[in-house]
């Protein structure tokens, strides 16, 4: 390439640069005062051309992160896996594979009695130690608590600064309310970050019937709407969804297969992944049958 057409290369790449800029300039000419204008004429800008679909997602989801809590993303209680600490390692390693996970909260007596967290690789490495520890107490590192009403915004910095990637989220009682992950946080921003542990995600949602007279429950269906719909009376005092209650009456986070009766329900797994239950097939179970169960 000659040196004219170097240069006449350079300035053309040049004048596209300083006209994208001057059109992005001019899309925010408007000097918007808050973050509904500034979302506007971010999509605004996206009609013209300027960022991609894929970037105004992006962009969008990193505004909204400061406005949410950790409330509002959090994995409650009931569909957290935790760890008993004076479980034997066989179990631990047992709970670890299924799970899927790589970072445990660890219990004492009970679940609101963290002692902190272990790392799957720290367990494996007390496995196949030589003279290795005796329990996972010399394992664990310090657990991070936090409120519910923590930003997302400040969580994700403080995950930065101190590297860590998971918090334990306690509620205004001092309780276990759930748990946080840095992926939980970036999934606000990027969108579903799926893993070789997760599973397609089926559209459907909510509540419909088979041809077969099941019927396919979304596990986030609130308790009042599963009522409504079946008439049916289960409370909605400890926990909001239909998939909490019914992990809590399981009593550990169940599996695809798994089955429940429940007052005149059958509930049955039909989609789960390694974090939580995502859809049940309820039969509504005849007279006789209820009185079995």
């Amino acid at each position: 390439m000659s040196e004219d057409d170097s240069t006449s290369s350079a300035q053309e790449h040049s004048e596209k640069k300083r006209s994208w800029l001057e059109r992005l300039s001019a899309a925010f000419s408007g000097e918007p005062h808050t973050r509904d204008e500034l979302v506007a004429l971010l999509r605004t800008a996206q009609e013209d051309g300027l960022i991609a679909a894929d970037t105004l997602k992006m962009m969008e989801g990193a505004i909204s992160v400061a406005e949410l809590t950790v409330g509002d993303v959090m994995i409650s209680r009931s569909q957290m896996v935790s760890l008993p600490v004076e479980a034997p390692f066989l179990d631990l390693m047992k709970q670890v594979v299924e799970s899927g996970h790589s970072r445990f909260p660890v219990h004492g007596d009970n679940k609101d009695d963290i002692l902190g967290v272990l790392l799957a690789k720290d367990l494996l490495r007390g496995v196949v130690a030589d003279q290795g520890p005796g329990t996972i107490r010399e394992l664990l590192r310090p657990a991070v608590l936090i409120p519910e009403a923590k930003k997302l915004n400040v969580l994700l910095k403080e995950f930065r600064l101190s590297r860590n990637h998971m918090a334990i989220v306690v509620d205004e009682y001092g309780g276990v309310a759930g748990l946080v992950t840095i992926e939980d946080v970036l999934e606000q921003i990027v969108g579903e970050i799926d893993d070789e542990h997760d599973e397609a995600e089926d559209p459907a949602a909510g509540i419909a019937i088979q041809a077969d007279g099941r019927y396919v429950v979304d596990a986030l269906t609130a308790i009042g709407d599963f009522n409504e719909r079946f008439g049916a009376g289960f409370p909605d005092d400890d926990y909001d969804t239909i998939g909490g209650l019914v992990t809590e009456a399981i009593g550990h986070l169940p599996e695809i297969g798994d089955e429940l009766a429940l007052d005149r329900f059958m509930f049955r797994v039909a989609r789960a992944d390694a974090r939580r239950v995502q859809a049940f097939h309820v039969t509504v179970l005849p007279p006789d049958d209820q009185d079995a169960a």
